[in-house]
């Protein structure tokens, strides 16, 4: 692995937002992937929407561990811009909150569809959907990994924005959380049907205990916020809900 300076984040089109952590926005829909680069072990959060993304996420990583590989995959939640790439990392532990595994092998057809629906040609979206395994590891509560000089949680705080919503805490000063799709600051906040509004605002005060005030928040969608953006955010929703 690279030693921290060494890491060459912008070279690759990343962003550099800790010591040992960068994140890329996924072309399309602006999807963000994030890479924890430990001393032992690399964390790649959530894989894009086809193989072929996936690949080039894996390829552009290795660059960026300086040979190194994958070892850790967290999906954050099961849409199809978000899990579809995952088949392209097969030596790659890969976590989910509890119940992703079952929902992404019955609802391969589903995500299929949903990625055609929003452009992604029909091969490229049934030969990933198809590919698809559930997670090796399924999250209830908190999972601490120690990937050599940097500390990672895992933490199922869902519901919310779906039924399996897994954030990933990595330590430091600040921390940074990335909060998958229970945040977004390019739109909105998405509540397609597997959503649950009710208890959205309830995950997002989970995901505000884990990154505290000085936190800095990696949407699912957008720019990395803090957690007066992160309260907004929660207190719109808790109004929509009748909250």
């Amino acid at each position: 692995m690279r030693t921290t300076r060494d890491i060459p984040w912008a070279a690759e089109g990343w962003e550099r937002i800790g010591p040992r952590t960068g994140r890329r926005r996924l072309p399309g829909w602006d999807c963000t992937v994030g890479l924890v680069a430990g001393e032992r072990a690399a964390l790649l959060v959530d894989a894009g929407s086809t193989l072929r993304e996936g690949a080039e996420l894996r390829e552009q990583s290795e660059r960026l561990l300086g040979g190194g590989r994958v070892t850790h995959l967290a999906l954050t939640h099961p849409h199809f811009d978000h899990v579809l790439g995952a088949p392209a990392f097969p030596g790659a532990t890969v976590y989910g909150a509890a119940g992703l595994g079952a929902l992404l092998v019955a609802g391969r057809e589903e995500l299929r569809d949903d990625a055609v629906r929003y452009g992604v040609g029909p091969g490229e979206a049934a030969a990933a959907a198809g590919a698809l395994r559930a997670p090796g590891v399924e999250v209830t509560g908190t999972l601490a990994l120690d990937l050599g000089g940097v500390s990672v949680v895992l933490a199922d705080v869902g519901p919310g924005h779906t039924g399996q919503d897994l954030v990933v805490v990595v330590a430091g000063e600040p921390p940074v959380v990335f909060c998958g799709d229970l945040v977004e600051e390019s739109g909105a906040p998405q509540a397609g049907p597997d959503a649950h509004p009710a208890a959205w605002p309830d995950a997002l005060d989970r995901v505000l205990a884990l990154g505290g005030p000085s936190g800095r928040y990696v949407p699912g969608h957008g720019a990395v916020v803090g957690a007066a953006f992160v309260t907004a955010q929660r207190d719109v929703l808790r109004t929509a809900a009748g909250g």
